[in-house]
């Protein structure tokens, strides 16, 4: 197949690890990958924050960049995100239509159609739940809420990430419960962000994984951030990059890690969480 990528702003600025590695699986199960380089953004914030008129303009941009797949040209559109997918799909042709252009609403249609998130991708279209994928680490996922309410993905990324050689998938407390972050809500409302950030992380924590992966980089970022302030030890990896991760890609010191023989480490240099009965409790966030 011949797939366009929709790198995502966030993909372009914060994590461009995610869309290689979208771009690295794809090749690798033998699909034609390819990049608009036109591509700017999707217009979520803008009417998520309300601003329709404004995305209007950032609409149409991304309808005509991604306009290849609707006549053909491509066979479909996968973004490394949730988020992103979810307002292509249930936003464009709403801002079109409110703009008054019928006839960009039915090209967002279109387009729209054939765009989805990677696992979505995988799993529906391609008909794949194993990738070949080597990952040696124990694993939490948390699905982003964008992910599970709009796109509705329900186990799909969960069937990859159990295929995974040398993964051991734990099950992560709470699951569906938000992360706090929500875009422009950890800045509008950054008590409430905050309070729920903790509760995530708290779930996490207890699990005792060394990775918590997600198919949204903003939810990484979010979760990410707060794990790293309180120096826990675990990383968070979107699903792309473990999806993408083979036996060549994993280092010596990697193997070492996830077999537990580095002895004699500091805490600190082995990735363990600090020794406290409640981590979360270590350091302010």
């Amino acid at each position: 197949m011949r797939i366009a990528v929709m790198a995502t702003c966030l993909g372009d600025a914060v994590a461009p690890q995610a869309v290689r590695a979208t771009v690295e699986l794809l090749e690798r199960l033998g699909h034609d990958v390819v990049f608009p380089p036109g591509q700017t953004c999707c217009g979520q914030m803008h009417v998520n924050t309300g601003y329709l008129r404004e995305a209007l303009p950032v609409v149409r941009h991304a309808t005509e960049v991604f306009g290849p797949v609707a006549d053909g040209e491509w066979d479909a559109v996968v973004a490394p995100s949730g988020s992103c997918t979810g307002c292509v799909r249930h936003q464009h042709a709403m801002v079109a239509r409110r703009g008054g252009d019928e006839a960009l609403a039915a090209r967002a249609e279109a387009v729209a159609e054939r765009t989805y998130e990677l696992s979505e991708l995988l799993v529906d279209v391609l008909g794949v739940t194993d990738v070949g994928a080597y990952y040696p680490h124990r694993v939490t996922y948390h699905p982003t809420c964008h992910s599970l309410r709009m796109l509705r993905v329900g186990d799909k990324p969960l069937q990859l990430l159990r295929a995974v050689r040398g993964l051991e998938l734990v099950e992560l407390p709470d699951a569906e419960v938000c992360c706090g972050f929500g875009g422009t809500f950890a800045i509008k409302n950054a008590d409430t962000s905050t309070a729920m950030l903790a509760d995530k992380m708290t779930a996490v924590l207890a699990t005792g994984a060394e990775v918590c992966t997600a198919g949204d980089s903003s939810c990484l970022m979010h979760i990410g951030g707060g794990l790293g302030r309180l120096r826990t030890g675990v990383r968070t990896v979107h699903l792309a990059e473990v999806l993408a991760s083979t036996e060549a890609t994993q280092t010596p010191s990697a193997r070492s890690l996830a077999a537990g023989v580095v002895a004699g480490a500091p805490r600190a240099e082995r990735g363990d969480p600090p020794e406290s009965a409640d981590p979360l409790q270590e350091a302010p966030l």
